[in-house]
This record gives C-alpha cells, sequence and structure tokens, in this order.
C-alpha cells in the first residue's frame, strides 16, 4: 500500500485539521517520531517546534495541549487499523483464517510504506503499545467521550467482534473479548520486551509469543 491514506479525524480533537496545510501533516509526522525517541513524558511542543523548524504558537493553533495530539494520532491508527482488518479479510471467507489474521495483525509490526509523507507505522506501532492508555485512563473520560472521540478504537472493536460471532455465534461476550484481544496484545508486547516475568517468554528475541498467547486464549475461549 504506497498510497498516502487519509482518514476523517473527529473535529473535536484539534483546533485546526493538520491535513489542511503542509505544516499541519509535517506536525503530526515529526510528532510521532520525537514521542517514538523520547517516550510521551519528555515530548514537548517546544521540541516539536523545534523539530518542524517553526513556533510553539504554530502548534498551539492546531492542538490545544500534547494530550490532544496523541489522540489524533491514535484515531489515524485505529482508522487505518479498521482499514486494514477490512481489506486483509475481503477474499477470506473461512472464519477461523479470518481471526488468525486479526490476530497477526494484533501482534506484529505495520508494514511500511514508502511513501516518504507517509507516517512511520513502525513507530507509530510502538506508541500504541507503550501510550494509548494514557489518552483514556484519565479522571475526565466520560466528559471527553460525550464528543466521540474514542469512536475510530469502537469501530475497530465491533468489527473484530463481528467476526467473533461469525465463527461463535453462541459466545456471550464478544465486545469484551474483542477489547481484551486488542489490550492483552499491547500488555504482552509491551511486558514480553520490557518485564518479561510478567509473561511466560522464554526467548524476548521471539516475535510469535505474543500471537501464540493470543491466538490460543482466543480459540480456548470461542472452543
Amino acid at each position: 500500500m504506497d498510497f498516502q491514506l487519509k482518514f476523517d479525524i473527529n473535529n473535536k480533537i484539534f483546533l485546526r485539521n493538520p491535513e489542511s496545510s503542509e505544516v499541519g501533516k509535517l506536525m503530526v509526522k515529526k510528532a510521532i517520531d520525537l514521542i517514538y525517541d523520547l517516550g510521551f513524558e519528555q515530548f514537548t511542543f517546544k521540541k516539536l517546534a523545534t523539530e518542524i523548524n517553526s513556533t510553539e504558537a504554530t502548534i498551539y493553533r492546531y492542538f490545544e495541549n500534547k494530550y490532544r495530539l496523541l489522540l489524533y494520532i491514535l484515531n489515524w491508527y485505529w482508522c487505518y487499523m479498521e482499514f486494514l482488518v477490512t481489506f486483509k479479510l475481503e477474499n477470506v471467507t473461512d472464519k477461523k483464517e479470518q481471526l488468525k489474521i486479526i490476530v497477526y495483525l494484533l501482534t506484529h509490526e505495520l508494514a511500511e510504506s514508502t511513501n516518504q509523507f507517509d507516517y512511520n507505522k513502525k513507530f507509530l506501532n510502538q506508541i500504541v503499545i507503550a501510550e494509548s492508555s494514557k489518552v483514556y485512563l484519565v479522571k475526565e473520560v466520560a466528559e471527553i467521550n460525550k464528543n466521540e472521540v474514542y469512536k475510530p478504537y469502537k469501530d475497530l472493536c465491533a468489527k473484530i467482534a463481528n467476526v467473533v460471532l461469525e465463527y461463535n455465534s453462541n459466545y456471550k461476550f464478544p465486545r469484551s473479548l474483542s477489547t481484551t484481544l486488542i489490550e492483552t496484545s499491547h500488555q504482552q508486547q509491551y511486558f514480553s520486551v520490557n518485564l518479561p516475568k510478567l509473561t511466560d517468554i522464554s526467548d524476548k528475541k521471539n516475535p510469535e509469543f505474543t500471537s501464540q498467547f493470543i491466538e490460543d486464549l482466543l480459540f480456548k475461549v470461542l472452543g
């Protein structure tokens, strides 16, 4: 997929759509690179302004704060993941194979595009694993949720839940299972690298550990 994907991100997240200008698009691209390199806690608009050769004031015209910028990045990711799941399942009729494809997508690095203007999907994937909970594990989540800014994540969960039900129509908790698969895949990928004794990984270099665990869990639950 060497074309640049664009998604309709909720306009409640930003003050000005970064897709509307070259500096806005560069801002998001460089923010992904910086958050990956520094971590979200050390990431600042001042550092981002230096990277894009602009000013903090310019960035504040687009985003109220760095949490809103992170939320924008994550929304783009969830939209992309839903697109990817739809694309990969399009010509697959076997429901078990569909679930295996979903597990693979959740537990492996995303394929990179050759488009120089595209976001670094490897970095984006690692940001989601390490930082995504910071946009909803907040005291103001109910108020923030009124603007439906988590809809792309909910849509992805709903899509996975539908595949679960197509595989086992009697299963009672498809949405809970879909969110469990997503969040557990993040945790196990993070733990297996950084806190391996919280997992059963025997070799930190084993890239298949998380997918093996998630697949085993999924099909034992569904029967």
